[in-house]
């Protein structure tokens, strides 16, 4: 896991690309490389986790001496390929790192047939000295990022907008079509960034670069492709789907766990990363160490499960709880820490148990992926049920102005229809605040808009944005035809949700602090996998990942971690109405606002009042305004 940075065909010397470097030292603390040919520049900070030796610095040049590279990540499978490799006459080796089998990989079979063999998380660069061509690619789901500016017959990459923005002529400006979908979402989905003229490489995805030209980005794997090919092969035998499924997972977590440094995992108690560390401790060797954070009111808290499940395991475990005095130790750096406006409230437990790990391991694997490749959110099941009960509704739009005006005190005593509208969404609290965050669902005129609006922080991002530039979703592509409720809702959070707001956390949550993390549910034969298999493999009635479980309960008894699921949400609302109201408040300060001059302030106004009079149904979108202002105060606007 590193940070990696270029400049090609463009004016830049040594001590521009070392700034650029210098802004993303946090991603690789271990060393330092730069490579220069003429108007070619390539850079690399180092994490050292395979081949610690002088034999794995980078930027790295292949035994042929025509191609360079610099890579962010890891490829799994290195030891395949090196034999692969070996068989087709390579060597002699120079070290045993991952790096020098990608770049012998790429000398021997091409771009296009290293990607193609290629399995891990990255994100890299190519320069081809004898073509003067670069590739740029980045990983089957994007698990690492990669930015990129083009212009001028030059193009600069860099794995985060900081580094970016020290390429020699930048200058930068907010989109307002980047901005749009941030305050919709809470995050910008690729290609956009944050900033116009700049793109993030989608995943899956290789640019292709000559001086002169402008950049050509193509998909070298798709999603879609996947599923096309796990329509035609469809699971039928439950059993041995379950059996299938648990040996895929112990190939891919017997894969992660390869690594020259000391390793752990983050175990909240749940199915998905209760069944990594399962498998884990399984494959034998000593007791993994797992890391859980919880929190000091009950109703968020998932330690005590996860403490349960460790016991029995037999893991070397190390818990912490967070508080209020935690997130407000931590609140002021996420402007900086995320690089672009991110706003998902469980970035701050993310950031402090990637900062425990780290304090005993330099590598954690995870459970992310389990819900987008498994079926695990509770919205997959109650969004169509949700659709069939108020698609049938006369007058929908009145009754949503009607819920919209009434007085929360009058919400919280509801029952009946309107109430069932907001029943899953109010497990934590008082029904009226649900029950208001859901009222504008009753305009959806699809299941597929409906799903969308419950994804959704800002309906209407325009009425707080001075000026045009509102976007559309531009990062999805074409849907492909599905023949069921689930998939469509899979589908979206696979090529968008899981890439724009889980991967991203983790990411910038664990570099942030020198961690590698590494997301085995992600493993391209898992993912076909799950394709593969029908929608009722997945959600059983009420039982949601229906083959996780199966698996999980042949090594943890079920009693330990069957319950409802909780997330890795905070108690924002009690945060920021106390120990974090102050940080808040100066962030939202109207004067700020209008001195910005890129969004409105009257309307943020309003909505702190009406959050501060007790309407959590505002959490999602106080926290997506708090996180823009925070991350333009990081760069000191």
């Amino acid at each position: 896991m590193c940070g990696i940075a270029g400049v090609l065909g463009g004016r830049c010397d040594r001590a521009e690309m070392g700034a650029m470097l210098a802004a993303i030292a946090h991603r690789g603390p271990d060393d330092e490389g730069i490579w220069n040919e003429a108007d070619v520049w390539l850079g690399h900070r180092r994490l050292s986790i395979v081949d610690l030796s002088a034999a794995g610095h980078q930027p790295m040049v292949s035994a042929c001496g025509r191609y360079v590279l610099v890579l962010n990540g890891e490829i799994y499978n290195y030891r395949e390929l090196r034999d692969e490799l070996a068989s087709a006459g390579q060597g002699p080796w120079r070290g045993h790192s991952d790096s020098e089998v990608l770049i012998e990989a790429v000398s021997r079979f091409g771009i296009d047939g290293a990607l193609a063999r290629a399995r891990g998380m990255f994100a890299f660069a190519v320069w081809d000295r004898q073509r003067r061509v670069a590739w740029l690619a980045r990983d089957r789901f994007g698990e690492k990022p990669l930015y990129y500016r083009a212009g001028g017959g030059a193009l600069a990459f860099a794995s985060e907008l900081t580094a970016l923005e020290r390429a020699p002529g930048a200058s930068f400006e907010v989109s307002n079509a980047a901005l749009s979908l941030f305050l919709r979402h809470g995050y910008v989905p690729a290609p956009l960034s944050i900033y116009e003229g700049v793109a993030k490489l989608p995943p899956g995805s290789l640019l292709t670069w000559s001086p002169g030209e402008e950049p050509r980005v193509e998909p070298y794997w798709t999603l879609a492709a996947t599923i096309a090919a796990g329509r035609d092969h469809r699971l039928v035998d439950p059993q041995a789907a379950v059996d299938e499924l648990d040996g895929l997972l112990r190939a891919a977590v017997g894969e992660q766990r390869l690594a020259d440094v000391p390793l752990g995992a983050f175990l909240s108690g749940g199915i998905d990363s209760s069944t990594i560390v399962a498998i884990m401790q399984q494959l034998g060797g000593p007791p993994t160490k797992t890391f859980t954070v919880g929190f000091d009111q009950p109703q968020f808290d998932e330690a005590p499960q996860a403490a349960v499940v460790a016991r029995h395991l037999n893991t070397d475990h190390t818990s912490h709880t967070v508080t209020a005095a935690d997130a407000l130790a931590i609140v002021p750096r996420l402007g900086a820490i995320f690089d672009e406006p991110f706003a998902d409230p469980s970035q701050i437990p993310t950031l402090l148990i990637c900062q425990m790990a780290r304090r005993h391991v330099s590598v954690c694997l995870t459970g992310d992926g389990g819900d987008e490749m498994f079926g695990g959110y509770v919205r997959y099941g109650g969004v169509p049920r949700l659709w069939k009960a108020i698609s049938r509704l006369p007058l929908r739009g009145l009754l949503a102005d009607c819920v919209e005006a009434a007085p929360l005190g009058l919400l919280n005593v509801s029952n009946g229809l309107v109430g069932a509208l907001a029943a899953q969404y109010a497990a934590r609290g008082p029904v009226g605040p649900s029950l208001r965050r859901a009222a504008p669902w009753l305009r959806a005129r699809s299941q597929d808009e409906l799903y969308e609006m419950t994804m959704t922080a800002w309906l209407r991002p325009e009425t707080l944005i001075l000026g045009p530039g509102t976007a559309a979703h531009p990062w999805r592509g074409a849907t492909p035809a599905f023949d069921n409720q689930l998939e469509p809702m899979l589908w979206r959070d696979a090529v968008d949700y899981l890439p724009g707001d889980i991967l991203t956390k983790v990411d910038r949550a664990s570099m942030a602090h020198g961690l590698e993390t590494r997301v085995p549910m992600l493993d391209p034969r898992i993912a076909a996998f799950a394709w593969r298999a029908p929608p009722e493999m997945k959600i059983a009635g009420a039982e949601t990942k229906w083959l996780l479980r199966q698996v999980l309960g042949r090594y943890v008894p079920r009693g330990l971690w069957d319950r409802p699921k909780v997330g890795f949400t905070p108690p924002l609302h009690s945060w920021l109405t106390g120990d974090l109201k102050a940080w808040a408040e100066a962030l939202l300060d109207p004067a700020l606002i209008r001195r910005q001059a890129i969004l409105r302030p009257a309307p943020i106004a309003r909505m702190w009042r009406r959050y501060l009079a007790g309407d959590t149904s505002l959490n999602h979108a106080v926290w997506t305004l708090l996180m823009f202002q925070a991350w333009q105060a990081a760069r000191g606007r």
